[in-house]
């Protein structure tokens, strides 16, 4: 089809058909290849068993890929007039947490649907990003300067952070800290304002470490000193710190970590399982994933910069930030330079809410592709 028919209709409306040769096929490759290496190392995990982990992952991927292209075929302006409704539906499911959540491993942070067990959390790390984008898009810089245009969207981040934080998750709770800190950044919040916010939680320090549960207080102190406790709480980091050095460059192959083989690893197939990658194909293959990362998140900087509305720039900017944190706060907690938490692997760590929330995020910022060149007014009408 020619491309100034697509140039005509996006500041218009598109059909159905055209949306579909729009969805950017590079991006879809890129989670293909990143689902595959997760398909991998489950079945490794499974001393070569597709079951339990991989067929269910596969399945999983499969449903989240259907998602991902209904979201991205949708009209962004519908994602911007039900922004705020969503925001609070995955505020209702947190407080339900509180009512009906099932417990697992110690926290309350589950709803068990029978199919799935949702973990309302993950969804509000979208949802939250999805408001903020909204709220901004409907303020000028000069409002944005003034600290009473602020006081709502802090009140939309505060409220989810509370919620999780009393679960207990910590590492969730800063994740949904740290993008929403990225959205308003972006949306031109003055740096001295974060740096006002800085020093105050450096502050709250000392008083919120009274609050921390027992356990939480074992994981910080093991990680400023993992051998302190070496078969309780740093067990995990002294195993993890084995499995690197023992992949070397070229790692001991597919399926030949003595480390996660063995049962020494724990939680070889969620949090852990970039070091179960690292001790079979080593730094190379270590490497070659980050590199998928890093495509995948500048597909996702890309897009936002590519935008010509403010909605879609703040949303597709915030949400490859949360990839980035996703990222960044696994292969840092692993690799012993970050405190041991609660948080996936994208695509490639076992879970179900986590991928689908992720695939979710990935059909916004293709949704954000589709419509970059949009133009929307502060109600959401499309302005010529």
């Amino acid at each position: 089809m020619p491309a100034d028919i697509f140039l005509n209709s996006r500041n218009t409306e598109m059909t159905l058909r055209q949306k579909f040769w729009q969805l950017n096929w590079g991006l879809v490759v890129l989670l293909c290849l990143l689902a595959g290496v997760g398909f991998a190392m489950l079945y490794s995990a499974a001393n070569g068993s597709v079951s339990p982990w991989a067929s269910r992952q596969l399945v999983r991927f499969g449903l989240g890929l259907v998602i991902m292209l209904i979201v991205a075929l949708i009209d962004i302006r519908y994602w911007f007039r039900y922004a705020y409704l969503i925001y609070f539906g995955s505020l209702g499911l947190l407080g339900a947490v509180e009512v009906m959540g099932t417990i697992g491993m110690g926290a309350q942070r589950w709803i068990d649907l029978g199919f799935i067990r949702l973990q309302p959390s993950e969804v509000m790390k979208v949802c939250l990003i999805l408001a903020l984008a909204r709220y901004f898009h409907g303020v000028s810089m000069e409002d944005i300067g003034r600290p009473t245009y602020l006081l709502v969207p802090l009140a939309l981040v505060m409220a989810p952070a509370a919620l999780v934080l009393k679960q207990p998750d910590l590492g969730t709770t800063g994740m949904l800290l740290l993008g929403a800190g990225a959205v308003f950044f972006c949306a031109g919040v003055r740096w001295w304002k974060f740096a006002i916010v800085f020093v105050g939680g450096c502050a709250a320090i000392p008083v919120a470490w009274q609050f921390l549960h027992e356990y939480q207080k074992a994981r910080v102190m093991t990680f400023l000193n993992p051998g302190s406790d070496p078969l309780g709480a740093g067990y995990h980091n002294l195993q993890a710190m084995i499995a690197f050095g023992s992949g070397a460059i070229t790692g001991k192959g597919f399926m030949q970590g003595t480390q996660s083989h063995l049962n020494f690893l724990p939680e070889k197939h969620t949090d852990f399982i970039f070091t179960m990658l690292a001790e079979e194909f080593g730094l190379i293959g270590s490497l070659s994933l980050l590199g998928l990362y890093f495509l995948l998140l500048a597909y996702g900087f890309a897009i936002a910069f590519r935008a010509r509305n403010q909605f879609a720039r703040l949303l597709s900017i915030g949400l490859a930030t949360n990839l980035f944190l996703y990222v960044f706060i696994n292969m840092a907690m692993v690799m012993g330079v970050f405190p041991v938490v609660g948080v996936p692997l994208p695509l490639v760590s076992y879970g179900g809410t986590a991928l689908l929330t992720m695939m979710t995020a990935m059909g916004l910022i293709m949704s954000c592709y589709i419509h970059r060149d949009m133009r929307i007014s502060r109600r959401g009408t499309v302005e010529n």
